[in-house]
């Protein structure tokens, strides 16, 4: 069997690393580019570290992007130049961002998902139905955990969860978004959805969406113990996406959640 050419981004980075990790014991994947945004003569698994140009991504098939917003734009340019898949596991961007990605995704396929386990997948999925279900009669809010390193907050994850509130209510998640809480022992409900977010240790991943009419509560929950996970969700997305045409995908099109 044909083996997938595979490019990292941010090959540097936690998820980077993991991903080339992954990628070793995968035989679907053969590693032949691995970028930094910064010039560098080090190697990794014999590849020279290079910057994200059409030289790099040249020979690949399809790119894995754990970046940060604008790096991920400027990759998305040059694959859609090169016409080459990509994978997008980055979080934090803006309304006109996404827009931008729409955009890019008319072009080339994009899978993008603030998260690639299977398992939180599902729980946007359930959070959905339960937003439907419990209707405006309950208020909801995102809890999340993750190591001292992560940057931005809300994480996507809990983005992504907020927006599985939205769908359930056929509302746009941009207009829901109320407070962004940092580092709070606890944080209220509102009429919006309300965000907390922990930063300590080296935590993986915790993430908690809680339903409450004042009578009751519900809360569903995922925990996570392995970055494998991530990267492992991000190689199956990468496979998944060499069979698809240009469009803008998620791993619930992959998982085939209705």
């Amino acid at each position: 069997m044909k083996k997938i050419n595979l490019a990292i981004t941010g090959c540097l980075g936690r998820m980077g690393q993991q991903i080339i990790k992954s990628s070793k014991s995968n035989r679907s994947f053969k590693l032949v580019a691995l970028t930094e945004n910064m010039p560098s003569n080090k190697k990794i698994a014999g590849i020279r570290l290079d910057l994200n140009t059409d030289r790099a991504f040249k020979k690949t098939d399809v790119i894995i992007d754990f970046t940060v917003p604008e790096c991920t734009l400027e990759i998305l340019k040059i694959a859609s130049k090169l016409k080459k898949r990509v994978v997008i596991g980055t979080t934090g961007f803006t309304q006109k961002e996404e827009d931008l990605i729409k955009k890019y995704s008319k072009k080339i396929p994009i899978l993008k998902a603030g998260n690639m386990s299977l398992g939180v997948n599902l729980l946007m999925y359930l959070t959905e139905i339960a937003s439907g279900s419990l209707g405006d009669n309950y208020l909801s809010k995102v809890f999340e955990i993750h190591h001292k390193h992560k940057k931005d907050y809300p994480s996507g994850t809990a983005l992504m969860l907020g927006k599985g509130i939205a769908n359930g209510k056929n509302k746009n998640l941009y207009n829901l978004i109320g407070k962004k809480f940092l580092n709070k022992k606890s944080f209220p409900f509102g009429k919006k959805i309300n965000f907390n977010s922990i930063r300590k240790g080296e935590i993986i991943g915790e993430h908690e969406v809680t339903f409450s009419s004042g009578k009751e509560i519900i809360t569903l929950k995922h925990e996570a113990f392995d970055r494998a996970l991530y990267s492992d969700g991000a190689l199956t997305a990468a496979k998944w996406l060499t069979n698809k045409r240009a469009g803008l995908y998620s791993m619930r099109d992959l998982l085939n959640f209705k």
